[in-house]
């Protein structure tokens, strides 16, 4: 769990980093895991392509319900998580340095009510500021809602090119360096993005986000089809998400 330290943390910045829920081998066996999958369905494919797969992915799964990091859940969301869905996000060399992530906010586009959720960002590779890591606005979660818009600058990796409308003082920017087999944590409003990989390593890391069982899909989302949603700790009084079979091998 939590301490009551990384509690007040969190309240207050919106954001927790670097916290370490795999030893260095079972970060190697997701790093195996992904890199199994990047040879089978292509990188072009996995740089943003790969929404939803913890429903066939055993890997994926088996992170998302991952107990170290269901532990800081609930120390956040309480002993009822829904897992909501994963995304992975694959940042390859980037000769162009043009492929970036647009300051944003997690639940503008996803169509809940409340929009509350919240997003553990686990990393596959080791991510730092040269092959692009996030960055955070600290604070910026306690204002709610910010206009987005559509950004003007070619290369934004985000579903629909969504972009915060106002103006960010950069100079605030908190990056998240992070070793494999560690997790940051981040509020649903917290104002996030990422710079290009400049490197010569790949960043690849998977977004896990969850919320409370009475949140519910209330709108069409930015991908467009409804999230594959479960419930990964304690019960599920409501049942806003439907029911999603898993489609792998136990």
């Amino acid at each position: 769990m939590l301490t009551e330290e990384q509690l007040a943390e969190y309240r207050a910045e919106g954001f927790l980093n670097s916290i370490t829920v795999h030893s260095s081998a079972q970060a190697d066996q997701v790093r195996a895991g992904f890199n199994e999958l990047e040879e089978r369905e292509g990188k072009e494919h996995c740089q943003i392509g790969l929404q939803g797969r913890h429903i066939d992915l055993k890997f994926i799964w088996e992170l998302a319900t991952c107990p170290n990091i269901l532990d800081c859940m609930e120390s956040l969301l309480g002993p009822d998580i829904m897992l909501l869905s994963t995304h992975v996000f694959c940042k390859y060399p980037d000769p162009s340095v043009t492929r970036f992530v647009a300051w944003h906010q997690d639940v503008t586009y996803w169509g809940l009510e409340p929009p509350e959720a919240t997003t553990a960002w686990y990393a596959i590779d080791d991510a730092d500021v040269e092959n692009g890591c996030m960055r955070v606005i600290p604070r910026t979660h306690l204002a709610g809602i910010t206009e987005h818009g559509k950004s003007e600058r070619a290369g934004n990796l985000l579903s629909i090119n969504q972009e915060v409308q106002t103006e960010i003082d950069e100079s605030t920017a908190i990056d998240l360096a992070m070793k494999a087999g560690q997790i940051s944590i981040h509020d649903g409003f917290l104002i996030h993005g990422s710079g290009p990989n400049g490197s010569n390593r790949r960043r690849c890391g998977v977004t896990i986000r969850y919320c409370r069982p009475n949140v519910k899909p209330a709108r069409e989302n930015s991908i467009k089809t409804p999230w594959p949603s479960m419930i990964v700790r304690g019960e599920d009084r409501y049942g806003h998400f439907g029911e999603w079979e898993l489609k792998f091998d136990s």
